[in-house]
C-alpha cells in the first residue's frame, strides 16, 4: 500500500523530468534544426549590374544548377547603379537569414579606393561565402587599328600619346584600371572613356567610336571571335582556355603582368555559419558540374571555390592592392 502510494510521486516527478529534458533540448537544437531547414523559401541573389553583364551571366548559370540542388529557386534579382554601390547596400541592410545574398565582382574591392565614403563597410558589412570564379580582362582594338600585337599596340599608342581612346564600363571599373595600370607599365598614355556598363562600351568599341576596349572575356570574347574587334593580350598569367589563341600580357612583353576579375558570394553581416557552410558547399559542388565547367571556359573564366576565411583574406589584399592603384593613377569620381 505504502509502496504503491510512493510510485505515484516518483511517477509524477520521471514525468516532470521527461518534460524538462524535451524542453531543455527543444531551445539549444532549435537554431540548428532551423538551419538544416534552410532554405524553406526562394533564396535571392542580389546582383548588383545590368543584365548580361559578366556577373549577371555567372550568377545565373550557377543558379540554375543550385535551384535543382538545394530544391528551393535560386531568384536573381538586378540593381545596379553607381558602380554596384546601390545593389551592395541593399545587401548590407537586408536581415542576415540567408534568403538574400550578393554576388559582389571587381567594383566591390575597388570602391573603397575610389571613394571617399561608402554607405556600408565592404568588410564588416558582409559575411564571407566564397569566391567563385576569377576571370582575366582582355585588351581588344578595333579592327582598322594597324596594330596586330600587344608591342605593335604600345608602339602606336607611343607615337599618339592621349589620342587612343578606349572603352571601359564606368569610371573606376577594372576595365579602368587595369588600363591604366597597363598604360603605366608599358610606358604610354591614352583616353579612358567610361560608359554606364560594359554593354554600351563594346557597342562603341565595335563601331569604331573608340579605338579600343578593356573588359571582361564574357564581354568581349564573342566579339573577337565574330572579327568584330581584334584580341591583343589576356591579363592572366596563363592563357585563357576560352581563348587559346590569344596571348597573355606577359609573353607580350609585360612580365608579371596580371589583372582578374573576381566573383565573390557574400551575405549580410550575421548571416548563420550553418547557412554559410551549406551555400560554400553548394557553390563549389556546382562549379564542379561539367555543364557549369564548360560555360566558365567558354567565356574564360575559372571556379575558384576555397573556405570563407580564405575569401576574407583575398578581399583584405584586393582592397590594399586596388586601392594604391587608384592613388597611382590618379583616378577620381565625379
Amino acid at each position: 500500500m505504502d509502496d504503491r502510494r510512493g510510485s505515484r510521486p516518483r511517477a509524477l516527478l520521471a514525468a516532470l523530468g521527461a518534460l524538462a529534458v524535451a524542453g531543455a533540448a527543444s531551445g539549444p537544437t532549435a537554431g540548428p534544426a532551423w538551419a538544416q531547414a534552410w532554405p524553406a523559401k526562394p533564396v535571392r541573389i542580389v546582383v548588383p549590374t545590368t543584365p548580361g553583364g559578366s556577373a549577371d551571366t555567372l550568377t545565373r548559370v550557377l543558379a540554375t544548377r543550385m535551384t535543382e540542388s538545394l530544391g528551393q529557386q535560386i531568384v536573381v534579382e538586378n540593381r545596379a547603379g553607381s558602380a554596384g554601390i546601390v545593389g551592395t547596400e541593399s545587401v548590407a541592410r537586408a536581415t542576415p537569414d540567408g534568403y538574400t545574398l550578393l554576388m559582389a565582382w571587381g567594383s566591390h574591392v575597388i570602391n573603397p579606393g575610389l571613394y571617399g565614403k561608402l554607405p556600408y563597410d565592404t568588410l564588416k558589412d558582409f559575411t564571407p561565402i566564397v569566391q567563385v570564379a576569377v576571370q582575366p580582362l582582355m585588351v581588344m582594338v578595333h579592327p582598322s587599328l594597324p596594330a596586330k600585337t600587344l608591342q605593335e599596340f604600345i608602339a602606336f599608342a607611343k607615337k599618339r600619346p592621349g589620342r587612343i581612346t578606349y572603352a571601359t564600363a564606368g569610371t573606376g571599373s577594372g576595365g579602368h584600371l587595369a588600363g591604366e595600370l597597363f598604360a603605366s607599365v608599358a610606358g604610354f598614355r591614352w583616353t579612358p572613356v567610361p560608359y554606364k556598363g560594359i554593354q554600351p562600351a563594346m557597342a562603341d568599341a565595335i563601331g569604331g567610336h573608340v579605338d579600343a576596349a578593356v573588359g571582361t572575356m564574357v564581354a568581349g570574347l564573342s566579339h573577337v571571335r565574330g572579327g568584330k574587334l581584334r584580341g591583343l593580350a589576356v591579363t592572366s598569367l596563363k592563357r585563357s582556355s576560352g581563348a587559346p589563341d590569344i596571348p597573355t600580357m606577359a609573353e607580350s612583353g609585360l612580365p608579371g603582368f596580371e589583372v582578374y576579375t573576381s566573383y565573390y558570394l557574400l551575405g549580410p553581416a550575421g548571416t548563420p555559419r550553418t547557412v554559410v557552410d551549406r551555400m560554400n558547399g553548394e557553390v563549389v559542388k556546382a562549379l564542379q558540374h561539367p555543364e557549369v565547367k564548360e560555360r566558365l571556359a567558354r567565356d574564360g573564366a575559372d571556379g575558384v571555390g576555397g573556405s570563407p576565411e580564405q575569401l576574407q583574406a583575398h578581399l583584405v589584399s584586393e582592397i590594399a592592392r586596388w586601392t594604391k592603384v587608384v592613388r597611382q593613377a590618379g583616378v577620381k569620381v565625379d
